[in-house]
């Protein structure tokens, strides 16, 4: 008669087997995967590069989609990575929302620096590359007042430009955009603290800021995410051909990471995130103080709740500095990139915000 401890092992034995089972189903998948992989193409709309200027190129998107609206939309991303998490793919685009809601849309890339563009700081990128590229806009549309869309750290620079350039803005939506960085309790301002971090060091010694360096730094404020479950749940999901596409296509962006131009970094961490200067009314660019009160266009203000790279209370506190009195705050259940990728954000927030924008722009 076997006793428990026989059926205990014969139970264990089982479940070994079944794993087995499993693993080498999964390893059998691997052309697939591979074939996957190879197929996976990011930019879902169609563009044109409509102006170029030193590293940047200005991008127009091109679509059947009838033109409903004269006032034109300016996409502007951050630095660090490439715009085009925006449009990744099909499903996944944001820049498709505008798009299909009737909006001439253009997205500005800032391309890659180099190291001849380490002396490059915040009054080239803002008073020169940016409004450069807004007047372009203009001139292409016959408008003048154009709409920004600006994530995070480009989500910063738009509220910086449109302080200073107010007579050009229509509307401004700000996306997971810092502006206040007096809270210093999440991770990412622990490492930058100034008693810790010396920026002035870095860009003397590398002249740029690395690519290899931030995204290992942006990695590891979520370890255990970003390096563990990630590759558990690739594993475990490797039948479903439609998350093996997301996630290479996410994968894509996530590896396609960028150096950002040393004066620009130097002046970005030390002025804003370690001294706070923008939403203190104390940051000039070049000769010209940054007053947020001087934006009194309406402002859609978007923050996500789980966001552990900009949590809300970096952008939240943006509708209260600036001028205008029509403001709106939208927190998302979501995390910083689920804002440009997420399922919820696709279905929930970008119908939202497009109609608050429609509303709000000039129709043709």
């Amino acid at each position: 008669m076997a006793t428990m401890s026989n059926f205990s092992w014969m139970n264990q034995f089982v479940d070994m087997r079944k794993e087995w089972e499993t693993f080498m189903r999964r390893l059998s998948l691997t052309p697939n995967v591979l074939e996957v992989a190879k197929k996976v193409r990011v930019g879902a709309t169609p563009a044109e590069a409509v102006f170029k200027l030193d590293k940047l190129q200005l991008l127009q998107y091109k679509t059947d989609t009838q033109q409903q609206f004269s006032t034109p939309t300016l996409v502007v991303f951050a630095l660090i990575n490439r715009p085009y998490i925006l449009d990744l793919k099909p499903g996944k685009s944001v820049v498709a929302h505008f798009v299909n809601q009737g909006f001439d849309t253009y997205n500005l890339d800032w391309g890659i620096p180099t190291d001849s563009d380490s002396h490059l700081g915040m009054e080239d990128y803002v008073e020169r590359y940016y409004d450069t590229v807004v007047e372009k806009v203009r001139e292409r549309s016959g408008c003048d007042k154009i709409n920004i869309l600006g994530y995070c750290m480009g989500g910063s620079m738009s509220a910086m430009y449109a302080s200073l350039y107010p007579e050009k803005i229509k509307n401004l939506i700000m996306l997971a955009a810092p502006v206040d960085w007096s809270s210093r309790d999440h991770l990412l301002a622990k490492w930058l603290d100034k008693e810790y971090f010396d920026v002035d060091k870095l860009i003397d010694v590398h002249g740029n800021a690395p690519a290899d360096l931030l995204q290992s730094s942006f990695e590891l404020l979520k370890p255990v995410s970003n390096y563990v479950e990630k590759y558990v749940k690739f594993y475990e999901k490797m039948e479903d051909e439609k998350f093996l596409e997301d996630f290479f296509a996410m994968e894509a962006w996530l590896n396609d990471n960028i150096p950002v131009a040393g004066e620009m970094f130097r002046e970005f961490v030390k002025y804003c995130m370690q001294e706070n200067r923008l939403i203190k009314g104390e940051l000039k660019i070049g000769d010209r103080l940054v007053d947020l009160k001087k934006i009194t266009c309406p402002v859609l203000n978007i923050t996500a709740e789980n966001d552990h790279l900009v949590p809300c209370g970096l952008s939240r506190p943006f509708n209260d500095a600036i001028g205008s009195t029509d403001h709106k705050w939208v927190n998302l259940k979501a995390g910083h990139i689920g804002l440009a990728v997420g399922s919820r954000a696709h279905r929930e927030l970008w119908p939202e915000a497009t109609s608050w924008l429609a509303e709000r722009s000039d129709k043709l």
